[in-house]
């Protein structure tokens, strides 16, 4: 079995795809979701979890970050919830993803260390 590249990447610098990704995989918000981590540097920091099938990614973000993502993003409701028509055709859009079907039966992803063997894209 291969272990997975760790990945630390901050929100802005997300491709589009990614980014949808992610909103299939937290429809309801992201502040609940952060975990605290040691960046490379030493530093606490919080990020947003995603596991796909070739990598764990941190997705780094303040609790302040991730409330205002969601507020400005017109595919969530005022309730921060991801909007059923923009959720179907994301689905429709990623049926091939794997990883998305399957993300939500595993309640338990093992992130691992997250804190060794770090590729970080922002360095």
């Amino acid at each position: 079995m291969t272990q997975k590249l760790k990945v630390i990447k901050d929100y802005d610098k997300l491709s589009d795809v990614e980014i949808e990704q992610i909103k299939l995989v937290y429809p309801l918000g992201f502040k609940k979701h952060l975990v605290e981590f040691n960046g490379i540097d030493g530093v606490r920091r919080k990020g947003l979890p995603l596991e796909t099938e070739d990598k764990y990614y941190l997705i780094r973000m303040t609790e302040e970050k991730a409330i205002y993502i969601i507020d400005q993003d017109d595919d969530y409701d005022k309730d921060g919830k991801l909007k059923s028509s923009v959720k179907d055709e994301l689905e429709e859009k990623h049926d091939d993803e794997d990883f998305l079907n399957d993300y939500n039966s595993n309640s338990d992803n093992d992130l691992g260390s997250l804190n060794e063997e770090v590729a970080d894209d922002d360095l």
